[in-house]
């Protein structure tokens, strides 16, 4: 196992979702304030070792999050769809390690901020072989 490809992963699922959604603010961090709006945060990934008699490899267990102060879930669900489209069965070219798959694992949708705003966190897994 190693983590060597963890900077790699989030690269490449950072570009692929700046590419497939036009006009939707994609963030690594919060931004400043909490933001406003609504756009995407790549969020918080654990790594586990994943290797077998084939060779070394790593599951990254990642959060994808859009974030929403729009009127109702319609516009944040819209953007998880997108989210999700883009990246199960993804072929993400990786600067170091190669991609097996990235899946869709589950997605937790609930009210901020008394009602105010809305988040909705979809978890993927990736394989990565190191």
């Amino acid at each position: 196992m190693s983590y060597g490809s963890a900077a790699a992963l989030q690269a490449a699922i950072y570009q692929r979702l700046v590419a497939e959604l036009p006009g939707v603010a994609v963030h690594d961090a919060l931004p400043p304030g909490g933001g406003s709006g609504t756009f995407v945060v790549l969020g918080p990934e654990e790594a586990l070792d994943a290797g077998d008699q084939s060779g070394a490899g790593t599951d990254h267990r990642l959060v994808v999050s859009v974030i929403s102060d729009a009127t109702g879930f319609l516009q944040a669900k819209e953007i998880a769809v997108g989210i999700s489209d883009a990246l199960v069965g993804a072929d993400l070219a990786l600067s170091r390690g190669r991609l097996v798959w990235l899946r869709f694992v589950k997605a937790n949708a609930r009210r901020l901020d008394a009602g105010a705003a809305r988040r909705i966190d979809l978890r993927f897994s990736a394989r990565v072989e190191d």
